[in-house]
């Protein structure tokens, strides 16, 4: 067979799985790098250590350059589908205010060269929704049921989601170990099986990319493919027409930067900024003791949430209810009102009390404070620098879901630190090379012939869950590599499978 393809995608998530399910179904040749196992609904139980050790990378830690602050965990998927195969399938769309914050960050543009608008993603938004079949989430449990008063008391309404699930949803609430009935929707189910199926898909799971293949003839930089270690420690060379970095905001930096590009391209602005602006919609878990049992453990686990602060002028934060972790999360994380871990005796006790919780997650704005880098052994590292804008955020989101909790009867607050499972940034999209690591369609500035697929190129974090954006942003870059402006396909050689 040809180690030659159309197109090389690495990572399966939210922005590679859509761009080469879309691109098989676009009648060119795909290859498919996913560095974690090929899992699907018929490996997925609740167990919960299982899934931490087979599904999730392992925890990475933003260490903050302040030495009197904690170190900020940071959570993503491994495996195909990556973190769309196990998270809540919240379904949003940007606030006309993230869009502005998008062209202040990076000078993004359209194609028109206007400021980049709701107009420019709104038909990729659309399609994705429709793919993904999104639908309101209004079935409220007990859980929920027992905050809601507390939301309207303090004039902050909470509304009912939209989210990618079907009706075969049982509300079991295992989606951070994989939905065991196919209704949670991910990139694996709704766009990488049927074009395996359907268009000749090639998906090469257990992939380990090591680095992007570059070459210079003489006019400029281009992409010509991916070097990866296979499961048995196999080095592989493949080759490509163009290829698509789609890792993540944590890992997509660090492919880069052990590329050489930065090198390469001689330091330019734009490669200088390769791991910078990275940000992280930082969440927090609040969680409250009640009387009667909440079994906030067994819902869809985020059915409604409070937007009422999403714009910075209003606070800048995001509250969804009812959450809470499984046990050994919960047991894990869980700290007193001063932040200091639970432990011994008074941990076991609140332990015993477990469905009796009920929790809240905040979300809170951030400004891109963060970066990822590759220290002197090849590791990536990540930090974290809040200003004080962020900080006061983040203060004022705990205080909020703290007197929700107790408004609505808690006998007892306790809290995670903060952390993170919405990364994005490190690798800014915009117009002005100055400013951002690719251009408007996601091709890089120095490299040609390379682009990047996923929550690294948002120019600046989103106020709500950013799935829905990726994935949005992701089918955009698909149509315009299937439309192949600049050339650099061949001609194909397979039928559409929407024109079949």
């Amino acid at each position: 067979m040809s180690e030659r393809y159309d197109v090389i995608v690495v990572g399966s998530g939210a922005g590679g799985g859509l761009i080469a399910g879309e691109l098989a179904d676009a009648g060119r040749r795909v290859l498919l790098l996913e560095a974690g196992p090929h899992k699907s609904a018929a490996d997925y139980t609740r167990w919960e250590a299982r899934a931490n050790h087979e599904m999730w990378w392992p925890i990475a830690w933003a260490e903050p350059t302040a030495p009197d602050q904690p170190p900020m965990p940071l959570f993503r998927g491994r495996l195909v589908g990556g973190t769309t195969s196990i998270n809540t399938k919240v379904a949003l769309r940007p606030s006309s205010e993230d869009y502005e914050k998008w062209y202040a960050a990076a000078a993004l543009m359209n194609d028109d060269g206007e400021p980049f608008s709701e107009a420019d993603l709104l038909p990729h938004l659309e399609r994705v929704e429709q793919r993904l079949g999104v639908r309101v989430r209004n079935d409220w449990q007990q859980c929920v049921k027992t905050v809601a008063p507390a939301f309207h008391e303090l004039g902050a309404e909470l509304e009912s989601v939209m989210s990618y699930t079907d009706e075969n949803c049982m509300r079991c609430g295992s989606c951070l170990q994989g939905c065991p009935t196919n209704a949670g929707k991910n990139t694996l189910n709704v766009y990488i099986q049927p074009a395996i199926v359907h268009s000749d898909l090639e998906l090469r799971a257990d992939a380990y990319v090591r680095r992007v293949l570059m070459e210079d003839h003489g006019d400029g930089l281009q992409a010509t493919g991916v070097e990866y270690a296979s499961a048995d420690g196999n080095i592989h060379q493949v080759h490509a027409e163009v290829v698509v970095v789609a890792a993540g905001a944590l890992s997509t930096p660090g492919i880069l930067l052990r590329s050489g590009l930065r090198e390469a391209a001689h330091d330019s602005p734009s490669s200088l900024l390769i791991g910078r602006n990275l940000g992280f919609h930082v969440a927090r878990l609040v969680e409250g003791l009640f009387d009667k049992i909440q079994d906030a453990h067994a819902v869809y686990p985020i059915t409604a949430h409070s937007m009422k602060f999403q714009r910075d002028a209003d606070g800048g934060f995001i509250v969804e209810a009812a959450t809470i972790q499984d046990p050994i999360g919960f047991a894990a994380a869980l700290s007193d009102d001063n932040g200091v871990p639970l432990w011994g005796q008074e941990l076991v006790d609140l332990m015993r009390r477990y469905r009796y919780f009920t929790g809240l997650l905040t979300m809170v704005n951030d400004e891109n404070t963060g970066s990822v880098w590759v220290d002197d052994v090849g590791r990536d590292r990540y930090s974290i620098n809040f200003n004080a804008s962020e900080q006061r955020r983040i203060d004022a989101s705990l205080a909020f879901a703290q007197d929700v909790l107790r408004k609505a009867g808690a006998r007892r607050v306790v809290q995670t630190s903060t952390l993170s499972t919405h990364v994005q940034g490190s690798c800014r999209m915009g117009s002005d090379p100055q400013r951002s690591v690719v251009g408007p369609h996601g091709e890089s500035h120095d490299v040609r012939r390379l682009f990047i697929g996923d929550s690294s190129v948002v120019p600046r974090t989103l106020s709500v869950n950013p799935s829905l954006t990726i994935m949005a942003l992701a089918s955009r870059l698909a149509e315009y590599l299937a439309g192949d402006r600049h050339g650099y396909l061949p001609a194909s050689s397979r039928m559409p499978v929407a024109a079949a």
